[in-house]
């Protein structure tokens, strides 16, 4: 897989253009084993990005980044009709996980109810990356969240200093 170059008008709205240094799709058919899917081409992903580039995910940013694509998948599939489709780019510092479905609906975080049972998932997901954001598409919406391969990074994905 070849190198790219993100830029400020690529479409995914986060901060900083940085040299992609693997990126890989996938389309999620929504069936029973989709999210166990999801999750293991995400640890699949690093592993690669390792042996590729010897970049090492924490053990933190591994089980982080699995935390968030399985959050998003599931609501994905939850609350769009239709196709799921599942990007993950990597650079030097920071691993995106990007999912894609067919409903323009905006999620929003709701206010933390200690008696709500469910519907936590866009606040865990807000609480754990470094950079969400969520975009209106032409069709459906693009939810990228940003995940710092150290536990070093600040929560724009920088060294501290």
């Amino acid at each position: 897989m070849s190198a790219s170059q993100a830029s400020h008008d690529d479409g995914d709205g986060c901060s900083e253009p940085e040299e992609h240094l693997r990126r890989a799709g996938y389309a999620l058919d929504g069936d029973g084993d989709c999210i166990a899917e999801a999750r293991h081409h995400a640890v699949a992903f690093l592993e690669q990005a390792h042996a590729d580039h010897h970049l090492m995910a924490s053990a933190r940013t591994r089980d982080l980044t699995q935390l968030v694509v399985s959050e998003l998948v599931t609501n994905a599939l939850k609350y769009a009709p239709g196709p799921v489709l599942m990007e993950l780019r990597l650079t030097a510092h920071v691993v995106d996980v990007v999912v894609w479905d067919s409903d323009s609906m905006v999620p929003t975080a709701r206010a933390a109810d200690p008696d709500r049972i469910g519907q936590h998932g866009l606040e865990i997901v807000k609480a754990v990356t470094a950079e969400l954001l969520i975009e209106q598409q032409p069709v459906g919406k693009r939810i990228t969240a940003r995940i710092a391969l150290s536990d070093l990074l600040d929560t724009a994905g920088h060294r501290p200093g």
